[in-house]
């Protein structure tokens, strides 16, 4: 099915029927035929000239069939990252007491005198802290989630700080600490006050998704990689938190309780694009133009992959992004099969969910379907807008992309694309 019309009214308008609309529907819906992911639901548009979106497939298949739609909630993995921890810092920048210099150990009194006490908040956010790259949380804890802290004050770093971008779910997990430890609220009621409610978006994000008020697109019965990996790195997998409807894919976030800064958060495509439209570079209706210009600037110059705070930039070979965007896009996606990418030359905004691991986890790549949909996506926009890709300056040569994905750290995005020039 595809829909051009909105349930709610927004400041974006509404959209005609078009042909490259329809080509996006057919390409999910050969996806879904593919055995790419049981459901897929796309939506697009430029800030200013409306949305369409393709929605195709079963939310759930087990333990009984049901259709996706606009409203299903996605589980939308490391989105949580930039849409939920990064929106969530650049807030508690405002209070002046918390800034990107502040160093953990000055918020978690457990990580004072400690290796990872003295990293500043902004080296988690641009991944260059040195944490490793993910960790068994659980078990690192004996499955006690109140002796995490001090059982993370004791992991030492595997890089030095600063001199290269490793991807860390870790760090994420431990800003998410940080901020609820801030505010004096946890991390779900955190974004609910401050980020979900002012914007109008309670109906589209948050986490502890309940499984009795929101359809659902089912997950993984059964966490098989992870506890593979757990198995791989010497730990005990029946520690791996059992899964049901309703939690996250991510076995740290729901040793958490559900709710994490790298994992946790659940939504419909519109809430991804409304947020994720906040760091389009005149800001939105809660971040500022400032806040969002300097969330999405190049930190890592000189290192292998691009990154802003939070979000991976598009000229990082092997990004999802894809031909159709500049370098200067911005985006992120999730192991769970979701991405979300946002073009600021022209205001476009691109989200892709899936769920890939109903009923069973893939490790499938999906950047091919990512960069066919933005292509698709950046075609039909044009039409509506009376504007071609080259008179946009949006097409960039397809170089070499690296073909494997794994999404939590992107496998193939550690490198920059060959020649890639960005504009200032």
């Amino acid at each position: 099915m595809l829909t051009t019309a909105r349930r709610r009214s927004t400041p974006w308008l509404i959209l005609r029927m078009t042909e490259a609309a329809s080509d996006v529907e057919r390409l999910l819906r050969r996806s879904v035929r593919a055995g790419i992911a049981p459901s897929a639901v796309a939506e697009w548009g430029r800030v200013g000239h409306g949305t369409s979106w393709a929605v195709t497939g079963a939310a759930q298949v087990l333990p009984e069939r049901s259709a996706v739609n606009s409203e299903t909630w996605f589980d939308l993995a490391s989105l949580t990252k930039p849409l939920a921890t990064l929106t969530l810092t650049l807030l508690a920048f405002r209070t002046h007491d918390l800034t990107p210099e502040s160093r953990l150990g000055e918020v978690l009194d457990e990580f004072r005198g400690c290796e990872i006490g003295g990293l500043p908040i902004k080296s988690i956010l641009t991944h260059t802290s040195g944490l490793p790259a993910w960790l068994p949380l659980y078990c690192l804890a004996d499955g006690n989630p109140k002796v995490l802290l001090s059982r993370l004050a004791a992991v030492g770093l595997e890089k030095r700080p600063g001199a290269e971008v490793v991807y860390s779910c870790i760090g994420f997990v431990i800003l998410g600490m940080v901020l609820a430890r801030h505010a004096d609220m946890a991390l779900d009621r955190l974004f609910h006050q401050q980020v979900a409610v002012p914007l109008g978006l309670q109906d589209d994000l948050g986490f502890m998704s309940a499984v009795e008020t929101h359809s659902l697109c089912g997950g993984a019965t059964e966490p098989t990689t992870e506890k593979r990996l757990v198995t791989e790195q010497g730990w005990d997998s029946t520690l791996v938190p059992a899964w049901s409807p309703g939690q996250p894919d991510d076995g740290n976030a729901r040793f958490l309780g559900g709710a994490a800064g790298n994992a946790g958060l659940f939504g419909t495509a519109r809430g991804v694009r409304l947020l994720a439209g906040e760091y389009l570079p005149a800001g939105g209706s809660l971040l500022t133009g400032d806040e969002a210009r300097r969330a999405t600037r190049l930190y890592t110059e000189g290192l292998a992959q691009e990154r802003g705070w939070g979000w991976q930039l598009g000229g990082t070979t092997g990004a999802s992004s894809g031909p159709a965007l500049s370098t200067d896009a911005f985006g992120h996606n999730g192991f769970t099969g979701v991405s979300v990418w946002c073009e600021p030359d022209d205001g476009g905004v691109f989200v892709l969910l899936t769920n890939r691991n109903h009923p069973s986890q893939r490790e499938n790549d999906l950047h091919p379907l990512r960069r066919r949909f933005h292509t698709l996506a950046v075609s039909d926009i044009a039409r509506i807008t009376g504007l071609s890709n080259t008179e946009k300056g949006q097409l960039r040569p397809s170089g070499a992309y690296c073909g494997e994905a794994v999404e939590c750290e992107e496998k193939g995005e550690n490198h920059r694309r060959p020649g890639a020039k960005r504009r200032r």
